[in-house]
């Protein structure tokens, strides 16, 4: 699962890794998936903290996707969508793994500051930013 944009190019760069497993996409760009004819994929509904409506339109999207998949685990790089199936699919059981940005260079994305703790791995791409507690670095993407 990925926001999109250079958040998606991370997740593309990941998915040798994941060969072996069913797996379902989701972004909130629709082009990112037409490389993907072969997955089951879901387009999220964009969103941030100051637009309430998009947020609610966002948390009802992931989580119809999330019952309807019954996910194992939910892996994701992305912002508030990203967040929002960590925290939700935490509450249906399913494992979670946080790899916060790459851009996020300088400081910790404001989505992984708040709930990478909530997710059963949190990674940083950026060996200055592992912190005891959270998150951990064990490498770059790019």
């Amino acid at each position: 699962m990925s926001s999109g944009g250079g958040h998606w190019v991370q997740m593309t760069r990941l998915l040798e890794a994941f060969e072996e497993t069913e797996l379902v996409l989701a972004t909130v760009n629709a082009s990112d998936l037409e490389e993907y004819p072969d997955h089951r994929s879901y387009v999220l509904v964009d969103a941030n903290r100051w637009d309430r409506l998009r947020l609610l339109r966002c948390l009802l999207r992931v989580l119809v996707m999330l019952l309807r998949e019954r996910p194992d685990v939910i892996f994701t790089t992305g912002a508030l969508p990203g967040g929002l199936a960590i925290w939700l699919g935490r509450h249906l059981g399913a494992r979670t793994i946080w790899l916060d940005s790459i851009a996020n260079a300088d400081c910790l994305s404001m989505t992984g500051q708040h709930l990478g703790r909530t997710a059963d791995l949190w990674l940083t791409q950026w060996p200055h930013l592992e912190k005891p507690g959270g998150p951990r670095y064990a490498g770059s993407v790019l």
